[in-house]
């Protein structure tokens, strides 16, 4: 019954401290800069503060005899946070890339209830009627701002070991270069219309091989020409760009996946999207580019990060075991030390904190530490990923100070578990056997 009881107590306490972690996690900087503050007024304003800051100084002067134990600490709180941050960085890469893409003042049309571009068909014959809709912006020549695109996904060996990779190739007209204005062409020049030409996006160059100006692919039984590179600062610069009118024969499609038009002022796309709805003809559903674009970012981006809050979390136990096991082994061999501290008139309060300022300490170290080397190895760092289209999407990691932030508060949440019970076993050190067995 005794070790029942214990058992649970065990395990109660194991679910407190891990719903205290958590709640710390999800703390505010304000939240943590307030109760920092408070500690530190603590620490110099009464006399248990200053007396745990002399016990404080006296066990980080003994660091360097223990370096072996308190590089465990490090080391351990170093990993979580990199493995932790890395992993969070690259789902803020993903995001923030398709985040950029589209906007507000354009939208995207697709077959009514298609998720993507790939399960979507417009037939040639609904494109002029899109054009005559209420909603749609016109050009300087007087004629609607619409681009009937198609997406073809063909198969193009990576850079990084040759093995074939989903690619986007979009089909575009005259109109789909003027709907996208952060798009500029860095190298060579746009493919011509009514020719078997290619303009490849800065990200896929850099992560495909044979994309090269003046290299040659072959798609479709036919020779393609690369002419040009661009660049946009989104994921369209993961994409193979050429003239619609030539890539639909080509691939034998007699109708489009998607167009994309330019909205007429800001009620332009409500009203477009009432006329729409108002038109049996088009069975066709809306959305401005820049939510379609973020939506597809949604779910990759939350499963990244619960896998990489999921492996911190494992590797958070073990590093909580880590420092507790180094701990408990410094608070026995300076037994003497507290002991004669406690003799001195160092009560529990005092010592208990200095125990754990100590373990936060090496903490801090260590979570500045993971950070610096998350931060150094992978922010700008670009792959590519399976996106919502089956094709690659090209980033780069993204270490953002929020990021950073939260590895710092992981890396003190770790020191404050592990450095909890050796503290109160030090303060609970029985002075006269702890001199004795010294």
């Amino acid at each position: 019954m005794k070790r029942l009881k214990g058992f649970f107590a065990g395990l109660l306490t194991v679910l407190a401290l891990a719903a205290g972690l958590v709640a710390w996690i999800m703390l505010p900087w304000y939240a943590v800069l307030g109760l920092v503050v408070l500690i530190v007024l603590w620490l110099l304003l009464t006399r248990s503060g200053r007396l745990a800051m002399a016990a404080t100084s006296i066990g980080i002067a003994g660091l360097p005899q223990r370096w072996g134990a308190s590089l465990v600490i490090v080391v351990g709180i170093a990993g979580v946070v990199g493995v932790l941050v890395a992993m969070l960085a690259m789902g803020e890469g993903f995001k923030a890339t398709l985040d950029k893409t589209g906007g507000d003042d354009t939208a995207i049309i697709l077959r009514a209830g298609s998720q993507a571009e790939t399960n979507s068909i417009i037939s040639r014959d609904q494109v002029p009627l899109i054009g005559t809709l209420a909603g749609v912006a016109k050009g300087a020549d007087g004629k609607p701002l619409a681009s009937p695109e198609l997406s073809q996904i063909v198969n193009l060996p990576s850079m990084a070991d040759g093995t074939d990779a989903n690619v986007q190739l979009r089909g575009v007209g005259a109109a789909g270069w003027e709907l996208r204005p952060k798009l500029k062409i860095a190298k060579g020049r746009k493919f011509g219309g009514g020719l078997r030409e290619i303009v490849v996006g800065r990200g896929a160059q850099k992560q495909f091989r044979g994309l090269a100006v003046g290299k040659q692919l072959k798609l479709a039984n036919q020779m393609w020409t690369v002419v040009g590179v661009f660049e946009s600062g989104d994921s369209h610069e993961s994409e193979l760009w050429a003239d619609a009118d030539v890539l639909g024969p080509a691939y034998q499609r007699s109708s489009f996946q998607s167009v994309t038009v330019k909205l007429d002022g800001k009620d332009g796309f409500k009203r477009l999207k009432a006329a729409l709805a108002a038109d049996p003809r088009l069975k066709l559903d809306i959305e401005t580019t820049h939510d379609y674009y973020a939506k597809q970012s949604a779910g990759l981006t939350k499963l990244i990060n619960i896998l990489g809050k999921v492996i911190g979390s494992i590797m958070a136990i073990g590093a909580v075991f880590g420092a507790l096991n180094s701990m408990y082994a410094a608070v026995a061999g300076r037994a003497r030390e507290i002991a004669t501290m406690r003799a001195l008139g160092f009560r529990g309060v005092p010592v208990v904190t200095a125990v754990m300022l100590e373990t936060m300490l090496l903490a801090l170290l260590g979570g500045l530490l993971g950070a610096g080397i998350a931060w150094l190895v992978f922010n700008g760092y670009t792959v590519s990923t399976l996106g919502q289209n089956f094709s690659q999407v090209v980033f780069q990691f993204r270490v953002s100070p929020e990021l950073l932030w939260t590895g710092l508060k992981w890396a003190l949440g770790i020191g404050l578990v592990g450095g909890l019970f050796p503290a109160l076993r030090a303060a609970r050190m029985p002075v006269a056997d702890a001199l004795r067995a010294a």
